[in-house]
């Protein structure tokens, strides 16, 4: 079994600084069958998926990552990746916390690719 936690981690790393710097350069790490629900909105395949995060209404943003775990997910060597951290959007110095869990599948390539991506903003409690 591969080391998860590490490929967890260096994924974490990977895809908040691609986020941060280009978001169309997330395309590779998404697949047609690939699925993101973003804020309960579901959006499946890689165009919709990149057009969904491009449109997003900021050009500055820096993703803090707080907390990263993972598990194996199935017997094929799927991780499932949850993260939790916050977000800086623009010039905005208060930030807004977020959750996002990746279910990432093997790509026969010895790399990974999303299967899954579910993000959320988490807002204080009432």
């Amino acid at each position: 079994m591969a080391d998860f936690e590490s490929i967890a981690k260096q994924f974490v790393e990977y895809y908040y600084k691609t986020f941060d710097e280009n978001r169309n350069n997330l395309a590779p790490l998404y697949r047609d069958e690939s699925m993101l629900t973003f804020e309960a909105t579901p959006l499946q395949g890689t165009a919709a998926i990149v057009a969904k995060l491009v449109e997003l209404p900021f050009q500055r943003i820096e993703h803090q990552v707080a907390t990263i775990d993972a598990q194996p997910s199935n017997t094929t060597g799927g991780i499932i990746v949850i993260v939790s951290g916050a977000l800086l959007v623009e010039e905005e110095r208060r930030p807004m916390s977020y959750t996002q869990t990746f279910q990432l599948l093997p790509n026969n390539e010895g790399s990974y690719f999303v299967f899954n991506d579910v993000f959320r903003l988490v807002y204080p409690a009432a």
